[in-house]
């Protein structure tokens, strides 16, 4: 997989880092893999993972890219939808903050930042995923894979503990200093897209990805019977979801309409919007508990008690307010005054 010249580069300026990326060929890698295991015992998925690995011929370097195309494939495949629905007027009635358009400049640049952010600060520590994983005790190449039944109850226990990460991580990068020189980059859209998911300092794509890859390695101190399978699923579904809560629409079948605790669009576009609300990422109940939402429900219960024309005026009143707010707790917090939530 890594070219004869590469390989020479790497024995003369990183000798201890070489030996790791050397690739067996295919009996070489079943057998070091897979020993004496009949692989046509099992089932299409499962086989398919292990000839992928016996095609690569080396572990890591197989983690590692199929990591970084997962993560790839499925942020960019779920922020293209949003892009389309942008530029559909239909769709606008359902535009969380209708007055604000993000003009092909502002993409652009925001699609070349993120990918920047990816290749220089993701990409490495994604190839290094696969040492770490064995470091814990997590599968990667193994096969079977988890029972599904466990594989839920492991997704679930992902979701709640980035979701409690995320909150409390959040909240300190609303904290002056981290703020000013970290988070203020992600806050430059008031109305985001869901492309603006991941624009964000590097500093805080690290800090807030702890939530993310740290439930699975927690898990690992307890269980060992955790597959990297798992692991994409979860970050599948967590890329979803913090699009998603990017994207500036909350339509009729979105899903906080079914889960009354769900964050979604709704929710995180009013952070945006206030700059001091609603902290959470999938769930509402660290705002509920600790308060930090009541501007937020305060502005969501007097658009409900309104009726029809009505209803549109004042959401739209509401959330002009709330940036208002938001930009006087803005200049306030960069100027190092504190900041009360009310």
């Amino acid at each position: 997989m890594i070219p004869q010249t590469a390989m020479q580069v790497l024995d003369q300026y990183f000798p201890a880092l070489a030996p790791h990326l050397q690739t067996m060929n295919a009996t070489e890698a079943q057998n070091s893999l897979y020993g004496a295991m009949d692989l046509d015992h099992l089932n299409w998925l499962e086989k398919s993972w292990a000839n992928y690995y016996i095609w690569v011929g080396n572990p890591i370097i197989a983690t590692g890219l199929l990591s970084f195309l997962i993560h790839e494939v499925v942020y960019f495949g779920r922020c293209i939808p949003w892009l389309i629905i942008d530029a559909i007027p239909y769709f606008r009635k359902w535009k969380i903050q209708q007055d604000k358009q993000v003009s092909n400049e502002q993409i652009w640049a925001c699609t070349k930042d993120v990918l920047l952010t990816h290749f220089t600060c993701e990409f490495p520590l994604i190839y290094l995923f696969h040492p770490i994983c064995c470091y814990f005790g997590m599968s990667t190449f193994e096969v079977p894979f988890t029972p599904i039944p466990i594989m839920l109850a492991q997704i679930a226990f992902f979701f709640v503990f980035e979701d409690t990460f995320h909150y409390w991580a959040h909240r300190a990068l609303h904290w002056g200093p981290l703020y000013k020189h970290i988070h203020k980059k992600h806050h430059t859209y008031s109305a985001p897209i869901g492309l603006a998911a991941e624009y964000a300092h590097p500093l805080e794509v690290l800090i807030l990805a702890q939530g993310t890859i740290s439930g699975p390695f927690l898990y690992c101190l307890f269980r060992k019977d955790l597959h990297i399978l798992t692991v994409y699923l979860w970050v599948t579904l967590r890329l979803f979801q913090a699009v998603d809560a990017h994207s500036g629409y909350d339509f009729p079948w979105s899903l906080r309409h079914f889960l009354p605790f769900w964050a979604g669009a709704d929710h995180h576009d009013f952070h945006h919007a206030s700059f001091l609300d609603c902290y959470s990422t999938s769930f509402r109940w660290w705002d509920h508990m600790l308060g930090t939402d009541q501007r937020y429900k305060r502005a969501r219960a007097r658009a409900a008690a309104a009726k029809g024309e009505e209803r549109a005026r004042i959401e739209k009143q509401e959330l002009e307010q709330a940036e208002k707010d938001g930009l006087k707790a803005e200049r306030e917090l960069l100027r190092g005054q504190g900041v009360k939530v009310e």
